[in-house]
């Protein structure tokens, strides 16, 4: 294991300061996951000829709504903690965001837009999932940052010379006198992959509609899986149970059922073979 002499200054979690005012690494990185999903939106809908503003109006109610929902989810399940802390409630600078509770509000921001426009939810959410997707491997970076979501103890060693880590990587992996588990790093690298998957998917076969927003909760939800059990700060949900692993397996579950249940949609239209809205 590397000494505490050998390892360099790990990165600070504020990237700069306008005066009093901090801005944090953290933030900057959320922000830029929504900036990169928001054009990964615009030109999916561009290609398939739908109207892009939709897309950018649900981008832009869902950011502030998902955060909201994530930072309460969050809460909820360290009230024992927040409700002796109520002033720490509004505090997300030093992370503290569930993507489980961002993805519920990604969702019912959806469900309540499209109601509201009359336009079909699922176009709408297989337009945005790769770039749902994208944005949550990109704000595991912040976690990065944060030095939080990762996972037990390990050496030096392993992360140089087995995982093969660049040095800043490894670094910042060290916390407190101990090197740990990138676990951040996976579940970002496994969400790339995931996006790549996706648009592959809806550009070269066209799957039915919802299929991709569904292949992505069904994606998302495995790798989400195996990595948690790695974590050592997950959300519990009483007798030991890691709420995210739960959350996960309901999801893949879901998922399953909803592209079996879509395509018996389709197959029972009237004899028609057009796509269920």
């Amino acid at each position: 294991m590397g000494t505490l002499a050998s390892v360099q200054p790990t990165f600070d979690r504020v990237a700069i300061e306008l005066g009093p005012v901090p801005i944090y690494w953290y933030g900057i990185v959320i922000a830029l996951g929504a900036v990169v999903g928001l054009l990964i939106a615009i030109f999916e809908s561009k290609r398939i000829g739908f109207n892009e503003e939709y897309a950018v109006d649900v981008v832009i109610w869902s950011i502030p709504i998902s955060i909201i929902c994530a930072r309460i989810y969050y809460v909820a399940f360290e009230w024992n903690y927040y409700s002796q802390h109520l002033d720490q409630i509004i505090n997300i600078r030093q992370g503290g965001i569930a993507i489980h509770g961002a993805i519920i509000g990604a969702i019912l921001t959806v469900i309540i837009y499209t109601r509201k426009k009359k336009i079909s939810f699922w176009q709408i959410a297989d337009i945005l999932a790769p770039s749902l997707l994208f944005g949550q491997a990109v704000g595991r970076w912040g976690n990065f940052f944060n030095q939080e979501a990762h996972g037990g103890e390990t050496t030096w060693s392993y992360l140089q010379d087995t995982l093969h880590l660049p040095n800043w990587i490894v670094n910042q992996m060290y916390i407190d006198g101990t090197y740990y588990l990138p676990t951040f790093l996976y579940e970002s690298i496994w969400n790339i992959i995931g996006v790549i998957l996706l648009i592959v998917w809806r550009m070269k076969f066209n799957p039915r509609r919802g299929y991709v927003f569904l292949g992505y909760l069904v994606w998302y939800s495995i790798g989400r899986f195996y990595i948690e059990g790695l974590r050592t700060d997950s959300l519990m949900m009483g007798d030991g149970l890691r709420t995210a692993q739960i959350v996960s397996i309901c999801l893949i579950i879901f998922g399953v059922i909803m592209m079996v249940v879509r395509r018996n949609a389709v197959r029972y239209l009237d004899g028609s073979k057009k796509e269920a809205k």
